[in-house]
């Protein structure tokens, strides 16, 4: 399973990445899609949506179950990958490139560091 040490994780199977002007990028973890199986179908929020940590942004729908996505942190959702919603599978074949989910604007950059490094989120599904 690939855990890319430059990204942040959530317990939600989660994934950050930094990008410029406190924008981060969020998709869902190998482990998840691979607990998931075929994934069929994804419904992400609106532009400019405001999301809590914790709160459900959306979802992702595959062959074995629905399963809702989890906003890492506050923000606001400044773009949504329209590649996943027309190709699911996507997150299947790329969760860490081409299958990402959102761009978040952070009401607070430092916040990323609260989140797992790669070393925890190994540990934590390993359990």
């Amino acid at each position: 399973m690939s855990t890319p040490e430059e990204l942040r994780y959530t317990e939600e199977h989660e994934w950050v990445s930094v990008r410029d002007g406190g924008l981060v990028r969020v998709g869902i973890t190998e482990y998840a899609q691979d607990q998931l199986g075929d994934v069929v179908f994804v419904e992400l929020p609106e532009v400019g949506k405001q999301v809590g940590a914790g709160d459900a942004f959306g979802e992702v729908e595959s062959t074995k179950s629905v399963s809702e996505l989890f906003a890492p942190l506050d923000g606001e959702v400044v773009a949504t990958n329209d590649a996943v919603t027309e190709s699911p599978e996507l997150i299947n074949s790329d969760p860490y490139g081409e299958g990402w989910l959102i761009e978040l604007r952070l009401d607070d950059a430092s916040s990323v560091d609260s989140l797992l490094e790669a070393e925890a989120y190994q540990a934590l599904i390993k359990e």
